[in-house]
């Protein structure tokens, strides 16, 4: 069995075997068009948001087949095959919606020009990418607005896959969320982290005052502590025995929040502790969080909601040929006919109109765009240029974008129930 863990194998076996018949039938050579969209939101959605930009760009610039890569392709495919991936470059060029930005059905959230045979070998790859942050993305940002400027914590790194859960941190603080507990996200892409103690730590002390006392002592008086292990009334009034009115917060992980909420303000106002923020954690998302907008809470930490995707745990987007070079060395645009999987043919290009700054629709079009209208704004941007990168940007510029998106969406987004999109999508 190999070790292999090459990202050139991060793929699905037929992306090799329609290669391999390309290189056979004279065809892998000829220019074409892949479009990676959705042909809609996942139901009830108001809108989507791109993440996973940056990673997927990573991942392409080490998109290499090594030796070793090529041995776990014994039997895979032939040996012409296997030295073509040899010598494996993209050399095309990619053009896309940057990250944060949001997205709508039809919208083209990546556009991949280059030969059949270094495009294609990118569909797997790049959709595992798009799919799983974009989902994370859109799922945190929904949760963001619930929580109406209150910080996020994202920690869900348990109930998810290992790696999954670097890459969710990461989508989620580009939708907004304010810090992670992944250390892996703030040593790969600079996430901020924060932790303190689970309540195994109160457990492996004699007391709950021991616990308090030690945790305090190594950490500071603005720690948090955990104050549901035994009675939360009894810990709060531990807690600032133990801690001060200057102690940073207090988490509550269970029972009824909103009661709780209110029961521990009054009681850290009582003792003299204002200052101290309640935080709430346990199974929240979007909608519970939504439901604790009057109750007396701080800041919310999301852990298995926003690493699923909050019931969408993919956003059903698509790779799809929607261009080729003929015979006379014109790209012509092809397309899917199936039923309910159709897709529309020719290069796209995208813009959001917008009327006093709110988005009013997004306008999608084959071929080069006409001049936008002041009320227009692009939404493609170039990432790759004949094969160099150019699109790299921080985590802090795509964070940025998307506050500034999430501002210009109709009212109608910030409502948590289900709905059509907030954006209607209009061909011209």
């Amino acid at each position: 069995m190999s070790t292999v863990t090459a990202t050139a194998l991060l793929t699905d076996h037929y992306e090799l075997t329609m290669l391999q018949a390309a290189l056979e039938g004279g065809t892998a050579e000829r220019q074409c068009v892949f479009e990676l969209f959705g042909r809609r939101l996942p139901e009830g959605r108001r809108y989507g948001v791109v993440a996973g930009v940056g990673r997927a760009l990573e991942a392409l610039a080490s998109f290499r087949f090594d030796n070793e890569t090529l041995v776990a392709l014994d039997g895979v495919v032939d040996d012409r095959t296997l030295a073509w991936l040899a010598d494996y470059r993209f050399t095309g060029s990619m053009w896309g919606y940057p990250e944060g930005e949001a997205y709508f059905a039809q919208s083209p959230l990546l556009i991949v020009e280059g030969t059949f045979a270094e495009a294609v070998v990118l569909e797997t790859l790049l959709l595992s990418i798009y799919n799983h942050d974009s989902a994370v993305a859109s799922a945190a940002s929904r949760m963001i607005v619930a929580a109406d400027g209150r910080p996020c914590i994202e920690m869900g790194s348990r109930r998810t896959h290992e790696e999954a859960a670097v890459a969710a941190a990461r989508a989620a603080y580009v939708a907004g969320f304010d810090a992670s507990s992944n250390l892996g996200a703030r040593a790969r892409y600079g996430v901020p982290t924060t932790g303190t103690s689970a309540h195994a730590f109160t457990l492996l002390h004699d007391s709950e005052r021991d616990a308090f006392t030690a945790q305090v002592a190594s950490l500071g008086h603005g720690t948090t502590l955990l104050v549901d292990t035994f009675d939360v009334g009894e810990a709060v009034r531990l807690a600032i025995e133990v801690a001060g009115p200057e102690l940073g917060a207090v988490r509550i992980d269970s029972g009824d929040l909103g009661v709780l909420a209110r029961d521990v303000r009054t009681e850290l106002d009582a003792l003299g502790a204002t200052g101290t923020r309640i935080i709430v954690t346990s199974d929240l998302d979007e909608h519970a969080i939504a439901a604790l907008a009057a109750a007396p809470v701080d800041g919310y930490g999301v852990g298995t909601q926003v690493v699923t995707g909050s019931g969408h745990p993919t956003v059903g987007l698509v790779y799809k040929l929607v261009a080729r070079e003929n015979g006379a060395g014109d790209l012509e645009p092809v397309a899917k006919r199936s039923a309910d999987k159709s897709s529309v043919g020719g290069r796209k290009y995208a813009l959001r109109r917008l009327r006093d700054g709110v988005a009013t629709a997004e306008v999608i079009g084959i071929g080069e765009p006409s001049a936008a209208s002041a009320d227009d704004r692009l939404l493609l941007v170039p990432l790759v240029d004949k094969g160099e990168i150019v699109g790299s940007e921080s985590l802090s510029d795509a964070r940025e974008r998307h506050a500034r998106v999430l501002a210009e969406l109709p009212l109608e987004a910030r409502s948590m129930s289900r709905g059509e999109p907030v954006v209607p999508t209009v061909w011209v």
